[in-house]
This record gives C-alpha cells, sequence and structure tokens, in this order.
C-alpha cells in the first residue's frame, strides 16, 4: 500500500465557479465557430473565480515530469506540527499530541500516475464517531480552502500562526480533506491524462481512495460514513455517493458504511437552477421586472440547450453554457460589485475574500517538508482542472440521487439564503421536483424551524431520507458564515433529529 501519514494541522474549503462570458446566447446558436473560444472563455472564468478569493497559485496544475527525483516519498512519520513550522504551541485548545492527525497520499489505480493527497483529522470527541469527507468545488479547487476558512480544526491567524476552531467538524466527526481532482492543492501526477474530464473519472478517483485510506486505517471502516462539500461538490457528491453504494452493493472491496451525504450551496442541476436565476434576483430586489421578464425569455433557450447537452454531451454541453451564463452576466452587468456569493457584501475590484493566508502557508518551504510533499506546491485552484470539466458543468447530477434515498440513504441539501450563484431558491426547487416515491409527502412537508441556542437560525422540511435546510444569516459558504450553527446542523443530521422538534 503506497500511504504516508503523519501529525499535523489543516483545513479546506471550496465553492464553485464565476460564470463570466460575453457572449449572447443568439450569437453562439447561429455562430458555430464560436464554440472553437470556449477554452478561452473558461480560462478567463477559472481566472476570474482564484482572484476573487486573491490567490495567486505559483503553477497552474501539478503535472510534474516523469521519474522527478524530487516527486514526494510516500512514508509514515509523527510528530508536533506546531513546533517544527516555528509557531509554537496552537493556542486556545488542547494539545494536538491529544489527536490524530494526519496527511499523506494514496496511488489511484485507475491512474498511470497519479498521487490524491489528504489531511485525516481524528474526531476531538471519540474515534467511533462518524467519519466524514469534504470535497471543495471550483471545479478544481483545493479542500483546505474549506479547512482552513470554513470547518476544519484550525485557522490560521494574521501571522500565520494556527488556532482551534472552536467550531470545526472535527469536534463530532472524524474529518478527511482530499485535493481533487488530481492537479489540484498538492494532489499530482506526472501523466496529463490522468486529469479527470467528467463524474466517472472523479468519483472512481474518489472510492479509490476511501478503499486505501479504510485499509490504512482499519479501525474506521465500520463507522458510519457521510460525503459533504459545497459548490461545484453539487456534482461530485451525488456521482461519489453513487459509486460507493454501487461499490458496497458488487462487494468489490472493503464495504462503505454510507449513512449519507450532504450539498450546500451546491450545482447539482443545471436545468433548473439557472432558471432560478432571475426569480432569485428579483425576489432580493436585485433586478427589475422589466429585467426579469427578459430574463425570462433567455431562459427558455437555455433550458433548450441544457436538455440537449443531457441527451447528446460533448460540444452541446459547451454550447448550453454559453447560452445559460449569459443570464448569470445580464444579473451582474446590473450589479456593480456585488459580491454573488453573498449579495449583502461588495467586491473590490475583483477580489471578494481574501484566502492568500492559506496558500502562503501552504507554500511555505518548511511546511511543505513538514508535510513531506517533496517539491511540490501547493495549486490553490487549478485553471487547468477547471478547463478539462468543460463538458460536466451543465449535466444534471440529481438523478442519481432517487435510488440512494429509496435505499434509505440520507440527503440534506442546505443553503444559506444570501448566496446567489447557487442559491436556495435554485437548489430548493430541484429538490421538490425530484422524482421519488416521497416527492409529494415532502411537497406537502411542513417547514420548521432551525433553532440554535434556542433562535431561529433556518426553515427546514423533511420526509424520509430526505432533508432541505435554508440557512439565514449566511452566503455561499455556510460554515465560514455560520460556524456554529452548521456544526450543529451537521450533528442533529448525522444523529437523525435535524428534521424532528428533537435536538433542536
Amino acid at each position: 500500500m503506497e500511504s504516508k501519514t503523519f501529525s499535523l494541522i489543516f483545513l479546506l474549503f471550496i465553492f464553485i465557479l464565476s460564470h463570466f462570458s460575453v457572449l449572447t446566447s443568439k450569437r453562439i446558436l447561429n455562430n458555430p465557430s464560436v464554440l472553437s473560444s470556449s477554452a478561452s472563455l473558461w480560462s478567463l472564468s477559472a481566472e476570474r473565480l482564484i482572484k476573487s478569493f486573491n490567490l495567486m497559485p505559483k503553477l497552474d496544475v501539478n503535472v510534474i515530469a516523469k521519474g522527478n527525483p524530487d516527486a514526494p516519498r510516500l512514508f509514515e512519520s509523527q510528530f508536533d506540527f506546531p513546533a517544527r513550522i516555528g509557531g509554537g504551541n496552537v493556542s486556545h485548545g488542547p494539545s494536538v499530541q491529544e489527536f490524530g492527525h494526519y496527511a499523506g497520499y494514496y496511488s489511484l489505480p485507475r491512474s498511470k500516475s497519479a498521487k490524491m493527497f489528504y489531511f485525516f483529522f481524528e474526531s476531538r470527541n471519540n474515534s467511533t464517531d462518524p467519519v466524514v469527507i469534504w470535497l471543495s468545488g471550483g471545479p478544481g479547487c483545493s479542500s483546505s480552502v474549506a479547512l482552513f476558512n470554513e470547518n476544519g480544526p484550525f485557522t490560521i491567524s494574521e501571522d500565520l500562526s494556527l488556532s482551534w476552531n472552536d467550531f470545526g467538524w472535527d469536534k463530532v466527526s472524524n474529518l478527511i480533506y482530499v485535493d481533487q481532482p488530481v492537479g489540484t492543492g498538492f494532489s499530482y501526477t506526472s501523466d496529463s491524462s490522468d486529469l479527470r474530464h467528467n463524474e466517472a473519472g472523479v468519483s472512481n478517483d474518489l472510492y479509490d481512495f476511501l478503499q486505501a485510506f479504510f485499509k490504512e486505517h482499519p479501525k474506521f471502516a465500520k463507522n458510519d460514513f457521510y460525503i459533504t462539500g459545497e459548490s461545484y461538490a453539487g456534482h461530485y457528491i451525488p456521482a461519489f455517493a453513487s459509486r460507493v453504494h454501487t461499490g458496497n452493493k458488487k462487494k468489490e472491496g472493503i464495504p462503505i458504511n454510507l449513512k449519507g451525504f450532504a450539498i450546500g450551496n451546491g450545482l447539482t442541476n443545471p436545468e433548473i437552477q439557472y432558471g432560478a436565476y432571475g426569480d432569485y434576483a428579483l425576489q432580493m430586489k436585485l433586478i427589475s421586472k422589466s429585467d426579469h421578464e427578459s430574463l425570462k425569455q433567455d431562459y427558455a433557450e437555455c433550458q433548450n440547450s441544457t436538455k440537449t447537452c443531457n441527451l447528446k454531451g460533448g460540444l452541446t454541453c459547451d454550447s448550453a453554457y454559453e447560452v445559460c451564463t449569459s443570464i448569470f452576466n445580464q444579473i451582474m452587468a446590473k450589479l456593480e460589485n456585488t459580491n454573488y456569493y453573498d449579495v449583502r457584501k461588495k467586491c473590490v475590484g475583483r477580489l471578494c475574500y481574501d484566502f492568500s493566508k492559506m496558500e502562503t502557508f501552504l507554500n511555505k518551504e518548511n511546511v511543505r517538508k513538514a508535510l513531506g510533499v517533496g517539491d511540490i506546491k501547493f495549486v490553490s485552484c487549478s485553471s487547468t482542472v477547471y478547463n478539462a470539466m468543460m463538458e460536466d458543468w451543465m449535466l444534471n447530477l440529481e438523478v442519481k440521487i432517487p435510488a440512494l434515498v429509496e435505499d434509505g440513504i440520507n440527503l440534506l441539501v442546505y443553503a444559506g439564503e444570501y448566496d446567489l450563484i447557487c442559491n436556495w431558491l435554485g437548489n430548493s426547487r430541484w429538490v421538490n421536483q425530484m422524482n421519488w416515491s416521497g416527492q409529494k409527502d415532502f411537497g406537502s412537508a411542513k417547514e420548521v424551524p432551525f433553532l440554535v441556542d434556542g433562535k431561529e437560525a433556518g426553515l427546514m422540511k423533511n420526509h424520509g431520507s430526505l432533508t432541505f435546510l435554508k440557512v439565514h444569516d449566511a452566503g455561499h459558504m455556510v460554515p465560514m458564515d455560520q460556524p456554529k450553527a452548521s456544526l450543529q446542523m451537521l450533528q442533529n443530521w448525522m444523529q437523525g433529529k435535524l428534521g424532528t422538534p428533537i435536538g433542536q
């Protein structure tokens, strides 16, 4: 087993991308040559995403030279990570030696030479707590974005020292963050054919990662297992959950005790979610009624092109993206410097958030040495990985979900109410329109308040295996905006109490 593990501390995050192209839908449909510019348009979108978080990756993607003598060596060791980086003891919390903190690589057997990097934090409560894996979006952003800015055990201070996160999800779970798809974060390959272009490749790599992980950590293999993430992970998560469920049914390897999957402010069913942009923008008084009427007409073309994409795939999906993105662009043209991840906030130029400390920290030479990543640079978000998923974007991944919930695997869809790009309205619509045996009962279920410290922190509805939660006072990144509420949400959901008055 190729693996490497060692004591440490970290985090990651994600989210989805920015839809920014200037072509109109008619120009695309009437001029097929426009499709030849898709790659450059996607590159611009990727660049906009990266700069919106004040990230400046030194490399575009981690594809290294074959036979590189400086490639990471896979090994195991334990150490006091904060002391090794000269930051002293982690402040305001227990000693890191009290818990199992690991990082490492696993080889991916369906690849030519890919190695997937991960962080693993044993629960601060009990090793028998569920195992939770977090996937960030982009596509192509490292999960360390969430680790250090949302729900990981630690946060990074201005002086690059580390402090305990009082609301880290490791307080109620054994928590895994992975850098995926391959090429982002510290994950790497020496063969560009290992870069993934669809959910089949992504989910197979994640399944193989889990098999390697549980082989290396057998004491956690029987724990309950949950898949979580946000933004473009609204694509990854249904495919990954389906892959795990299929693997279990076919007895392909170590059984994985999949109990549920949670999607936060995700992009899951583009056809429905793009249709919600105009309605959400009108509801939030971001556009006028006449603007809304115009967008409704544009959506008819978007809907048709998305249906074609899901039937035929390939370049029809590039076209669907261009057609539908014009809807988002028209809204943003009305909103000067509005942060589309949280419409209450403004961006300064392209800068909407500053996650640069995470990037600086992980690219420090002594940090990389402590992690054993050799000369591999940290790629916070990869535009190459982003571009590789072009024809995946407009596909509907909701179709993989009904079979899972019918088999009793729990689904939580949650969304911060102030996010525009993956807004709660679009997510609520695809959840309500999903075709499964409980659809009617879920639709008629009563909304109930989600309470934190006796105060309403959101509104939710539940039936059977399905729960939807609209989170108050939060944007795209719920664990960052409402850390206490998100931790309670996770804990209550895993305990089966989220949709009931009990445990509120």
